[in-house]
């Protein structure tokens, strides 16, 4: 038979028979309890009671015992939302450790995957249990990222790009800064620590978050603007609608500025093309943070020589695919399938209203 604590009302008939004159052990058969709970009982409400001769006499108050329980139980706080929901426990483990979501994405694929799983937390107490150690396989190593405090950026020095002649970030224009504008990109290259062989090129879209991955054969000016190339034939015409702009940083492989700049169906330039300060990899915040997923992958020191171009393509898939905080628990896929779906082909801004202005809400960390 499984415990259960005494209440209320049977300490009130606790009080009656020790009154009454009722040893501990009788009000344990009594009540169908045990003697050592009925003398722990008694402990917990004992007071000296004052007789009617001024002598003080032990004896029990029903109310004494409630209150002492009462306080005592204030300090446990709250009972765990787990309980005993071992399917919800085993949902989130496999989302964060075989589909590798973060916790966030986890709850927001159970509310959509799984409406029949009764159990529902927070993010915070979520990341609570976690640090808790309250999941049998899932610690804070098996997470994207710790919660840590960014280092602030107050005292480092500004400086132009190291070359003049290209456009600089701080030429782009306020609603590119502000993500107001959808078609403006940030690009990266991911390679081995030897710097030799194979690279992949990584773009991010600073509105839907959308990511494309391309090998290229090494991390040379000429493979970048093949790549380029590539890019902007498989697109065809709703290229230049999708691709107004590219930030870049200071790479030596990111320096044909005309080449990356120059179209290969066309006559007019395919995309602009700005360039970070030196040491400053927060100006393509969201690349970087790209840059961090993949390495979830592709460990840093790891050849992209052994990763098949299929399993470029799953790498892509999966973080174009999963829900993110930052976009509402939309997927990147969705969200750049809402705002581009009608650009392709046609003349016109796909998101309606000013030109130029998206109207997708954009849910900020």
């Amino acid at each position: 038979m499984a415990y259960r604590q005494i209440d209320y009302l049977e300490r009130i008939k606790i009080e009656a028979l020790y009154d009454a004159g009722h040893t501990p052990q009788q009000i344990a058969v009594h009540l169908s309890r045990h003697s050592s709970t009925i003398y722990r009982e008694l402990a917990r409400g004992r007071y000296d009671r004052l007789d009617t001769y001024l002598v003080y006499h032990p004896a029990y108050s029903a109310d004494i015992a409630q209150r002492d329980r009462d306080y005592k139980s204030s300090g446990k706080g709250p009972s765990l939302k787990l309980g005993s929901d071992f399917v919800f426990v085993e949902y989130i483990e496999g989302k964060i450790l075989n589909d590798r979501y973060s916790p966030a994405a986890a709850l927001a694929a159970l509310a959509w995957e799984r409406p029949d799983i009764a159990t529902r937390i927070c993010i915070k107490t979520l990341y609570n249990y976690i640090d808790q150690g309250l999941f049998l396989n899932v610690t804070n190593k098996a997470l994207l990222r710790r919660r840590e405090h960014k280092q602030g950026y107050d005292k480092v020095q500004r400086v132009r790009t190291k070359h003049p002649l290209f456009a600089s970030i701080d030429e782009r224009p306020v609603w590119v800064n502000q993500r107001l504008e959808a078609g403006h990109w940030e690009m990266d290259t991911v390679y081995s620590s030897t710097k030799k062989g194979e690279v992949l090129l990584v773009l991010t879209e600073r509105i839907t978050l959308k990511e494309i991955l391309m090998k290229m054969k090494s991390r040379t000016r000429r493979e970048v603007v093949k790549a380029l190339d590539r890019l902007e034939r498989r697109f065809g015409i709703a290229f230049y609608t999708v691709f107004k702009s590219i930030t870049v940083d200071n790479g030596s492989e990111f320096m044909d500025y005309n080449g990356m700049e120059a179209s290969c169906r066309r006559k007019a330039k395919r995309t602009k093309i700005y360039y970070c300060h030196p040491y400053s990899s927060w100006e393509r915040g969201s690349n970087e943070n790209a840059n961090a997923i993949i390495r979830r992958f592709i460990p840093k020191g790891a050849k992209i020589e052994g990763f098949s171009t299929k399993a470029i393509q799953y790498i892509e898939n999966w973080m174009n695919n999963c829900p993110r905080k930052v976009l509402g628990y939309r997927s990147p896929n969705i969200l750049f399938s809402e705002v581009f779906e009608n650009a392709a082909g046609k003349n016109i801004h796909p998101f309606g209203g000013r030109p130029g202005v998206c109207n997708v809400k954009r849910l900020r960390d």
